[in-house]
């Protein structure tokens, strides 16, 4: 079963416990599914669809800093509310040493040596690691590779 399908059935499974919360969460997800498919005209695969739940973390993750510096908690729970039904969707993470460590045997490979390398290594990096890590994790790894 395809990502996608698993988050339809979900969506029916909260409409059925009348999960209101869950459900408003899993149809903003559906919603930017269907938009990137109709944009670009394409059927979604579980790398695209991995990558759609990424981008809505990251949204949620900064609303909840900003509504955090603005003391506005009611809304800062909502959103980290919604980053925890979005984080099911996601495949297990790797850990901080194992980012580092596949980082390194990119750079090593790559024979990269320094700041100025920086896009090179990025560019390997994600292509290898995108949906399996946190790229903010990888891209803190890989500027401390390079510098050493």
């Amino acid at each position: 079963m395809s990502l996608k399908d698993q988050v339809i059935e979900d969506m029916k499974t909260a409409m059925r416990a009348k999960d209101s919360e869950r459900l408003g969460t899993i149809r903003l997800l559906l919603a930017a599914a269907k938009q990137k498919e109709v944009d670009e005209r394409v059927v979604l695969s579980n790398a695209d669809m991995i990558a759609i739940v990424d981008k809505l973390i990251k949204q949620r993750k900064d609303s909840v800093e900003a509504f955090t510096k603005a003391q506005r908690m009611d809304l800062a729970d909502k959103e980290s509310a919604e980053i925890v039904v979005l984080q099911a969707y996601l495949p297990q993470r790797l850990n901080a040493q194992e980012v580092s460590a596949a980082v390194q045997a990119i750079v090593t490979s790559l024979g990269a040596k320094g700041p100025g390398d920086m896009g090179k290594v990025m560019a390997a990096v994600k292509a290898q690691l995108a949906g399996k890590a946190d790229m903010a994790m990888v891209s803190k790894a890989v500027k401390i590779a390079l510098a050493s």
